[in-house]
């Protein structure tokens, strides 16, 4: 019953969207980065460097998962979390092309591999809390979902009528599902807890975002982009730490 509602949620969110809220544009000044500073040639620095936590916390998922270090029981066609941490690799690279070289083309391959995590961790926490084999049925459907949301905003955008409805679908709605699930289902590992600072970590990245300039002027050494960046790494860590650290319940 209790998965009938969110699916009833969130078809009525989505139509919901489509129906009242006019295509969504991406804002040319998201491109007017408040730092700009280049260092060793590298433009944007700050904004490119602090895309390395991603990189680490990639390669050492990926590592710890291929030696089974990670709790979890994903079947061996949907390895849901060794494709959340590729995820996380890849972003490492695709926003560092994208702060390199600010563009709708260059977004593209900064926000796709975004999708990856995006769509992995909300298949392997719904079927966790859910049931062990939703994972079948949504990865694959998921991560397609996620690619289309990128690939439709980007071609929309070229016909000079954007629209970021999907994509923001897809990185937001599971803010709004995976906590509802969590609270209202038992869990099966220790240590769920964790996923509140994965939440934390990645609401306090929107805000840093969002206020990018003020906090440039207010730190002056480091911009609030930056500070997006390490913050949304740090949410990853935590997703990573609690996989390495929980135990069966």
């Amino acid at each position: 019953m209790k998965i009938k509602l969110i699916i009833v949620f969130s078809i009525s969110l989505i139509a919901s969207i489509f129906i009242f809220i006019d295509p969504i544009e991406q804002p040319q000044n998201y491109y007017n980065f408040s730092d700009k500073n280049n260092y060793l040639g590298v433009n944007n620095f700050l904004n490119v460097i602090s895309n390395i936590p991603f990189l680490l916390v990639g390669i050492f998922g990926l590592i710890l998962d291929k030696n089974k270090k990670l709790t979890h029981d994903n079947y061996s066609i949907t390895p849901v979390y060794s494709i959340f941490f590729l995820g996380v690799f890849l972003t490492s690279f695709g926003s560092s092309w994208f702060h390199l070289n600010p563009s709708n083309e260059t977004l593209v391959w900064d926000r796709l591999p975004m999708t990856i995590g995006f769509m992995a961790l909300t298949t392997g926490l719904l079927s966790e809390y859910l049931k062990r084999e939703l994972q079948q049925y949504l990865l694959y459907p998921f991560l397609l979902i996620g690619f289309t949301s990128v690939i439709y905003w980007h071609f929309t955008e070229q016909a000079g009528r954007g629209d970021l409805r999907l994509y923001a679908l897809v990185q937001f709605l599971p803010l709004l599902i995976i906590p509802a699930v969590v609270v209202t289902h038992k869990p099966r590992y220790t240590r769920s807890w964790d996923l509140i600072w994965v939440f934390i970590f990645y609401v306090l990245a929107k805000v840093m975002e969002h206020f990018d300039h003020a906090i440039h002027e207010l730190l002056g050494s480091i911009s609030g982009h930056s500070i997006k960046h390490l913050l949304a790494a740090a949410a990853t860590y935590m997703v990573l730490r609690m996989l390495l650290l929980r135990k069966p319940m």
